[in-house]
């Protein structure tokens, strides 16, 4: 398993008539929480397209408890359990980042396609490598 940490400052763009996050915008804190774990193993996604494989979102789910508020600071948990082979599965938590309370929770799967003809592959070998290298380097997470 490895993690990343991702801290986000709600600008007021983010929030709702009610003031609150709203729903749509989980989903980008989760995409950015995606783009510093994807770099911090190595993997950027500049990286991987210059390579000639796009990583799309097939299926994306969030439960939301507590909603988040204009100018809160956020912590965005990013995990990823297990090396992917044809699909890669990504969690999230969405915690306050100064009391750890837990606001959202979610997940996206994603497919490996090839750039040139948006067929599904496999991981490539270096993206496997790279995740096996993060799990084995990293003993705390």
């Amino acid at each position: 398993m490895f993690f990343s940490l991702t801290k986000i400052r709600v600008r007021y763009a983010d929030t709702d008539q009610m003031k609150m996050v709203y729903y749509g915008k989980y989903f980008e804190y989760f995409e950015q929480g995606r783009s510093d774990l994807m770099r911090e193993i190595g993997m950027p996604y500049s990286e991987i397209e210059k390579r000639g494989i796009f990583i799309p979102v097939i299926e994306a789910h969030a439960e939301y408890g507590k909603p988040c508020r204009f100018d809160e600071l956020l912590e965005v948990k990013t995990i990823l359990k297990e090396i992917p082979s044809s699909k890669i599965i990504i969690e999230y938590e969405l915690r306050n980042a100064e009391t750890s309370e837990l606001y959202a929770t979610g997940y996206t799967h994603h497919c490996f396609l090839n750039s040139s003809n948006q067929i599904p592959t496999r991981a490539p070998v270096y993206f496997r490598e790279a995740v096996e290298k993060a799990f084995l380097t990293t003993s705390i997470k």
